[in-house]
């Protein structure tokens, strides 16, 4: 694609690089229980697909969260560095691992079912719950 945005960044302690390349500039957040324990938080992500490639492969450790997904993260300093599907290699890449020269657009929230009743965002956004997202999926792969 001609229109795709090349991001470049690293862990927090800088031995894991990343460069991808995400067709749109638009930013996720995901409210699932497990993204907000693995991360502390929201996770906000950027879909990269499976445009990405790592230097300091050697410290990604990958923790198998689900039959269909798995967690990267640095081993040295602990950073999520990725999200990503197993039959599709697609990359849901943090935010903010990404260095901030592109500006980003906050587009949608998912799992907006499990997201706590302490905090909102004022943005304007499309949200789905887990199952509009896993029957989003389920169409896509029919598509092919």
């Amino acid at each position: 694609m001609s229109n795709e945005i090349e991001m470049h960044g690293k862990c927090l302690c800088g031995t894991v690089s990343v460069k991808a390349k995400v067709a749109e500039p638009e930013v996720a957040t995901c409210h699932c229980n497990m993204c907000r324990k693995w991360t502390g938080g929201v996770m906000f992500v950027l879909d990269c697909n499976n445009q990405v490639a790592f230097t300091g492969e050697d410290s990604i450790s990958i923790f198998n969260s689900s039959e269909w997904a798995e967690r990267g993260f640095c081993s040295k300093c602990g950073t999520p560095l990725f999200y990503r599907l197993k039959e599709t290699k697609q990359h849901f890449i943090p935010s903010a691992l990404f260095d901030n020269e592109t500006p980003l657009h906050f587009s949608h929230q998912l799992f907006i079912e499990e997201k706590p009743a302490f905090y909102a965002f004022a943005n304007k956004t499309h949200n789905m719950t887990g199952a509009e997202l896993f029957a989003q999926f389920s169409e896509e792969g029919q598509s092919d």
